[in-house]
């Protein structure tokens, strides 16, 4: 039983990774550049992952999807949305979180990310395509919903010859159940790239490092991406 990991680096995908790998044989690593300011951070620390799990893994550049995406994850002319820990977990949350999705929407990321990549599962006989869908992100964006799941499989039971299906091991987590799950199965959170800026160190301040901080701060533990960039104390 063979995979594709649909990679970015980020929390939510190094660890559906890690985790998947302990049910099938995962062939490679697929790893998009569609223009978003965190490319080149996400490349680098995608890499890092294939490198300590022993994964190839292929870089694809996907120049139209940028042109055509004006919000600020790519359009560097806009201002990512800052968050706090309160617009996450607050009574103004699903408000809060709704208009920080739509400022960093891009036309059709994970359906065009999905196509591609089972694409190259179906020519490497691979049944699955690996995706860090979760709740919590769900909510508030549709493409990581079980029912999107549920529709890519229906497409791609018809556009792939061996049937190809996505595996979303964590598509019923929120964040904290994510990072219980990625310490137990020995992900190296310390190469998750979170953030939607490509800076030398996360922003803290934007909705996928407030959501990652809310977590860590549940669990009452430190992150190990900041303890390793020295952003945190390690005692």
């Amino acid at each position: 039983m063979g995979a594709i990991s649909l990679l970015s680096s980020g929390l939510d995908s190094v660890a559906a990774l890690t985790i998947a790998r302990e049910i099938t044989d995962v062939k490679l690593a697929i790893i998009f550049d569609y223009g978003q300011r965190s490319a080149k951070k996400e490349i680098e620390y995608s890499k890092k992952i294939c490198t300590h799990f022993g994964i190839d893994y292929e870089v694809i550049k996907l120049d139209w999807l940028e042109k055509i995406t004006n919000t600020s994850l790519v359009n560097k002319k806009e201002d990512v949305p800052e968050l706090t820990l309160d617009d996450v977990s607050g009574k103004n949350a699903t408000e809060k979180t709704e208009e920080s999705a739509k400022n960093v929407w891009v036309p059709n990321r994970n359906g065009i990310f999905l196509n591609i990549s089972a694409g190259f599962a179906e020519s490497l006989e691979c049944e699955y395509v690996i995706v860090g869908f979760n709740s919590e992100e769900g909510q508030t964006f549709p493409d990581n919903s079980p029912e999107f799941v549920d529709s890519m499989n229906t497409c791609l039971s018809y556009s792939t010859r061996n049937g190809v299906k996505i595996l979303a091991p964590l598509v019923d987590y929120n964040k904290k159940d994510i990072i219980n799950q990625a310490l137990k199965s020995g992900t190296p959170l310390e190469w998750s790239w979170s953030c939607y800026h490509g800076r030398d160190l996360p922003c803290g301040v934007c909705e996928s490092c407030i959501r990652r901080k809310h977590a860590f701060n549940e669990l009452g533990i430190k992150d190990p991406l900041l303890v390793r960039l020295g952003m945190v104390d390690n005692d």
